[in-house]
């Protein structure tokens, strides 16, 4: 491939290079930040032989190039456009001010959730192989894997430490990335966060007993009596305690002389931070955030059917928009309150549904390159990423992207209805199966046997008919 012409043909399709204000890529895509995505000349784009899809999000022009190839044209490209060599924040900058409040507010959850997405996920997939050993009834009638060999009780006991980690310290986690996100120190972030689940104080779990009990722990303050609890699993309250924090630690980073820094910065930021959280953040954002819980989990306990059959069909949608970032917070703070999520498997389920759509304009399809983008696209979408399958594929020719929303909202009704749950976030696709409860197994497999076969096949047939692909 001339990786040359190629950027040449893609320069030419997008509108020159005055309309590129920063460029930089990822492992498929080429992102750019344009001046008017309006002229971009999308039949011309679509006719170039290396470009294998493309979509604009959160302000940025995507074009999916392929691994091993994106960035030789990227080199290439910015040579043409007469531009330096962008990254990734640079590029999202300079896209910042075409978002609206709202897109700004999503984008902002997103960086903060996504750098920790990793971590989340691996623990979700150990957590599924805990299951396979502890869960009852997957090999053995009504006995475990460690009920009927205990030598492996150990072995599971072990992974169960290791998986849980990441949910015991979530705050932690999600200190250290609110805080850098927001333009502080990432260490006192991560401090921040473990404060509120420090042993100290009575675990967030506990605490409903503890209320009946008439047993939480108390500070005395002077006279104000102050909730010794922790708020494990919690999402909001570390959210909002790192924002406060970040800006502390910025205003007294530009009043303080340097050489004294580190004797007052740090310490009066964490403790004027985390008196005001335990005082007031705390306790209101914890009410919120069960208030959101509970009112979800009612929801689905009166009308499951009809929430799965909602979510379950707009997930995809929200994929496009870029808002199916928010849940995941939403499915953080449902698992760090009530041990499950009942949207979760939903999600994967869409991803899957787009995929095998994928599939079937690669089977119906006559074209080479178009079959090579669906059979990726594909793979990409079981595998939980469903960008290159919804833009470069699904979205193009309209229907494959309702039959497979519909046929996730078909899913999303029966295994609601099911009462399905994970009990973590793992991998938004086929691998999935891992996060769910294992009681549920055979209602989620008989979900996935729907998004599988039905938008394959419904897709299949109709692009036959149509014969457009």
């Amino acid at each position: 491939m001339d990786h040359k012409k190629q950027a040449a043909e893609i320069l030419e399709a997008i509108g020159g290079k005055e309309n590129i204000s920063a460029a930089t890529h990822c492992v498929t895509r080429l992102r750019l930040a344009l001046v008017d995505e309006g002229i971009v000349d999308q039949e011309k784009l679509n006719g170039i032989d290396a470009v294998k899809g493309f979509f604009s999000t959160n302000g940025q022009f995507q074009v999916v190039i392929g691994q091993g190839t994106v960035d030789k044209v990227y080199k290439e490209l910015i040579a043409l456009a007469g531009i330096g060599e962008s990254s990734k924040e640079e590029v999202k900058e300079a896209t910042k001010g075409k978002m609206n409040p709202l897109q700004r507010g999503i984008k902002t959850l997103a960086d903060i959730f996504i750098p920790i997405l990793p971590a989340i996920v691996t623990a979700g997939l150990l957590l599924g192989i805990n299951n396979i050993l502890t869960a009852p009834g997957i090999f053995f009638d009504d006995q475990s894997v460690i009920d009927v060999y205990p030598q492996w009780s150990d072995f599971a006991n072990m992974i169960i430490v290791i998986a849980n980690t990441a949910f015991t310290f979530l705050p932690g986690l999600i200190g250290w990335s609110a805080v850098k996100k927001f333009g502080g120190s990432p260490i006192l972030g991560i401090v921040m966060g473990l404060i509120l689940v420090n042993p100290e104080l009575l675990n967030a779990w506990s605490y409903g007993e503890a209320v009946k009990e008439g047993t939480v722990p108390h500070w005395n303050l002077f006279g104000l009596s102050i909730e010794k609890i922790g708020y494990q699993g919690q999402v909001l309250p570390v959210l909002v305690a790192s924002y406060l924090l970040t800006k502390i630690e910025v205003f007294l980073r530009k009043k303080v002389a340097d050489s004294i820094q580190l004797l007052v910065v740090g310490p009066v930021a964490l403790l004027v931070t985390g008196f005001l959280t335990f005082i007031i953040i705390g306790p209101v954002t914890f009410a919120i955030g069960n208030g959101i819980t509970d009112g979800l989990v009612a929801i689905f306990d009166h009308f499951a059917a009809l929430g799965g059959l909602i979510y379950g069909g707009i997930y995809g949608v929200l994929v496009i928009t870029g808002m199916h970032h928010t849940f995941l917070a939403v499915d953080i703070q449902l698992i760090g309150s009530t041990g499950t999520t009942f949207l979760w498997p939903m999600l994967a389920l869409s991803n899957i549904a787009q995929g095998s759509a994928a599939f079937a304009i690669m089977a119906a399809s006559k074209d080479d390159k178009l079959k090579g983008l669906g059979l990726s696209s594909g793979i990409s979408a079981w595998l939980g990423i469903t960008e290159p399958a919804l833009f470069g594929v699904n979205l193009r020719f309209k229907y494959p992207f309702i039959i497979a929303i519909s046929s996730s909202a078909l899913a999303g009704l029966y295994i609601s209805a099911s009462g399905v749950k994970a009990n973590s976030i793992g991998v938004g696709g086929v691998p999935g199966i891992f996060s769910i409860v294992a009681e549920y197994w055979v209602p989620f497999l008989i979900g996935m046997a729907i998004v599988i076969i039905v938008p394959f096949v419904v897709t299949y047939l109709y692009a036959k008919r149509k014969k457009d692909v």
